[in-house]
């Protein structure tokens, strides 16, 4: 089948902060499109202020598929992800309408592309293992030992991801190969022409702006309450995949009385800061991005543009 036979679909990556569900809404409404998110944290019931969740005005323009898919307690990893995604892709295109997947989850989007069932499953007597010897020995230890066998996936974390060190730790001991070497490895091709967006700002500065002023709107809306409502309606443990989201855990350690209002604040907005850099590490060394200024004036037009010569290639 050569390319241009295969249905289009579009990807709109970026960093969080950067405009992707207000540009994702405005492509929706001048083209055929269906939004798939692409967020490991937009898929839980009940997490709506802390996660930037579209709101009801706004999904009623532009419909989005995953989210609300999970409780809070519930596991959501990227293979299922790429289940759930590729079963919607298929059903779009059968609507004869063109998948749009939006999101900053960088490793979902990967598992899309490449797959990932090379990684062996969780082991929790290796990762009860793990959490005693960083409990001895501290995270940042265990990141700098993760760096001489896994370069690739240590320069992508920070020294306290507990959650990601741990996991890449234990697909090391389990299969003897690095995490970024498993990774590497592709499936079939996706059967789709991708045009991948990457919002990518020019200025650092600006979006860093960005992120304390959407936290600060965040705290303002009622993020504290909202983590009460979910303590109270789950049974929810701090170690939780969803209570480890950025803005969560900070919630979570000031709600236990760990750190105050303004520490919550402060470590709340390095927290993201953090997980944008990430974001923007993948990006830049992303096969086959068309990078987009996500601060232009004409980003809209530059993106319009763009969705409309693919869709008609």
């Amino acid at each position: 089948m050569s390319a241009p036979s295969l249905p289009p679909a579009i990807f709109l990556m970026g960093p969080t902060a950067s405009g992707k569900t207000a540009l994702a809404v405005s492509l929706v409404e001048r083209f055929p499109l269906e939004i798939i998110s692409v967020d490991s944290a937009l898929v839980y019931r009940g997490m709506d202020i802390g996660t930037a969740k579209p709101d009801a005005a706004t999904l009623a323009r532009a419909p989005h598929h995953l989210l609300d898919i999970r409780d809070p307690t519930d596991a959501y990893s990227a293979a299922a992800f790429r289940d759930d995604a590729l079963a919607l892709m298929v059903d779009i295109v059968a609507r004869g309408r063109v998948p749009l997947l939006v999101g900053g989850t960088m490793l979902y989007f990967r598992a899309l592309l490449q797959g990932l069932d090379d990684l062996p499953r969780a082991d929790a007597a290796l990762r009860k293992q793990l959490e005693a010897e960083a409990a001895a020995r501290g995270w940042p230890a265990l990141h700098a030992e993760l760096a001489g066998i896994d370069p690739e996936t240590a320069a992508r974390l920070a020294p306290n991801d507990s959650q990601r060190i741990g996991r890449a730790l234990e697909i090391f001991r389990l299969s003897g190969k690095p995490m970024s070497a498993l990774l590497d490895r592709t499936q079939a091709d996706l059967p789709y022409r991708v045009l991948q967006l990457a919002l990518i700002p020019s200025d650092r500065a600006v979006l860093h702006q960005r992120i304390a002023e959407r936290f600060d709107a965040m705290l303002a809306e009622g993020l504290l309450d909202e983590v009460k409502v979910l303590r109270q309606a789950f049974a929810l443990t701090p170690d939780l995949p969803a209570m480890r989201a950025v803005g969560y855990r900070q919630a979570w350690a000031h709600l236990d009385g760990e750190i105050s209002l303004d520490e919550l604040r402060e470590t709340g907005i390095a927290a993201t800061r953090q997980l944008a850099k990430r974001q923007l590490t993948w990006l830049r060394s992303w096969p086959d991005a068309v990078a987009l200024d996500c601060l232009a004036e004409d980003l809209e037009a530059q993106a319009t543009t763009r969705v409309a010569r693919h869709l008609k290639a």
